[in-house]
């Protein structure tokens, strides 16, 4: 079983990446991978992307058939379209049904392997020190402050720990997200500077005066 120690930090990272990532990409990635499992709400899916086209479908033909020249054609094209787009609205009012469960389950699942765990592993081992040190290396009000709130003297809590590894990531984060900006940022002006120097050479090409014939 991991350390206490690794453990927070972990758990730390998950709650760092999810406020980065945000919960919505989360949730449609996880709907992604759950909409390939074989269900029955999948195949209602399924379903629903097949009614889609196939209203498509017959509303094109609708179009492109005139209600004058061939009423009896395209009153049948329309009974067929009015009777998907039905099946169609039946199926989609499911699926969001669905996705709409899926999306609460989802959250409430993601809070509680993140943030929910830390809370429990906070309570629970309040009076466990996830580190120790000796005795006398700092003040009793500095001893006092890493044994927030009822870790014994000479411990670090995991309350303390666990704000010191959201700092760390979060300092790391920022300064990861900087230098990739920064290297878009660079290729980016490298390329634009390559087109300049082109469109400069384009340019003494076609002003570059043409030479005048010799008798």
């Amino acid at each position: 079983m991991p350390s206490l120690l690794i453990t927070v930090f972990i758990i730390q990272l998950l709650c760092h990446l999810v406020q980065t990532v945000g919960a919505k990409p989360i949730n449609d990635l996880l709907w992604q991978i759950y909409a390939r499992l074989p269900l029955q709400s999948n195949k209602d899916q399924g379903e629903q992307i097949r009614l889609r086209r196939e209203v498509v479908r017959l509303k094109r033909e609708m179009n492109a058939v005139s209600a004058q020249d061939e009423f009896s054609k395209w009153a049948r094209l329309r009974r067929q379209h009015d009777k998907a787009m039905e099946e169609y609205d039946k199926k989609a009012a499911a699926v969001s049904s669905t996705r709409s469960s899926f999306d609460t389950k989802a959250t409430a699942l993601r809070w509680t392997c993140t943030s929910g765990l830390r809370f429990a592993l906070q309570f629970w081992h309040a009076k466990t020190p996830v580190f120790t040190y000796p005795r006398g290396w700092f003040p009793w009000y500095v001893e006092w402050l890493l044994g927030f709130p009822r870790c014994p003297y000479g411990g670090v809590s995991i309350n303390v720990w666990s704000t010191a590894c959201a700092t760390v990531i979060a300092l790391v984060g920022e300064v990861v997200l900087y230098l990739l900006v920064l290297t878009r940022t660079g290729g980016l002006k490298e390329k634009q500077g390559a087109g300049m120097q082109e469109k400069q050479k384009q340019k003494r090409k076609t002003s570059m005066p043409t030479a005048m014939p010799v008798d």
